[in-house]
């Protein structure tokens, strides 16, 4: 997986502390995205699409030998490929018990995604992280 994922949140939100303004913040996003692994042509299908965003958006969660997930997702939008970059540092590499207890929204606060999102693109990051937290919960009551 990307080099990225080995930044931790705390680094992150110190990384948007210091650019100061939402666009170099973006652009710093935007950065974040084009570091992600693409998806297979294979793994682009209904199946792996997330609703309820604007751009089109796949992700996957594949079980690790330690019951942590890999997830792989890509997306259209070059933003959206950053919000992607965030996700993966907040969820991937975790449990599902773990998925499902972490609060994205408060790290999305802390990086003060909530405020400078558009509407559209809140609603497509509330989408991937119902997604996550989805297949996280499906994965989960499989095991039980």
């Amino acid at each position: 997986m990307a080099d990225f994922l080995d930044t931790t949140i705390d680094e992150l939100t110190g990384n948007f502390e210091f650019l100061g303004d939402w666009e170099e913040r973006f652009a710093y996003l935007i950065e974040l995205g084009k570091k992600l692994p693409p998806l297979d042509e294979s793994e682009m299908v209904e199946e792996n699409r997330v609703h309820g965003c604007q751009a089109m958006v796949w992700l996957k969660m594949l079980p690790n030998a330690d019951s942590t997930f890999e997830i792989r997702a890509d997306s259209d939008a070059f933003i959206v490929k950053g919000l992607i970059a965030v996700l993966l540092l907040v969820y991937n590499r975790k449990t599902a018990e773990q998925i499902m207890a972490t609060d994205c929204a408060g790290t999305a606060a802390r990086l003060g995604l909530d405020k400078h999102l558009s509407p559209t693109r809140r609603n497509g990051l509330h989408s991937m992280v119902s997604r996550i937290q989805a297949l996280a919960a499906e994965s989960s009551a499989q095991i039980a």
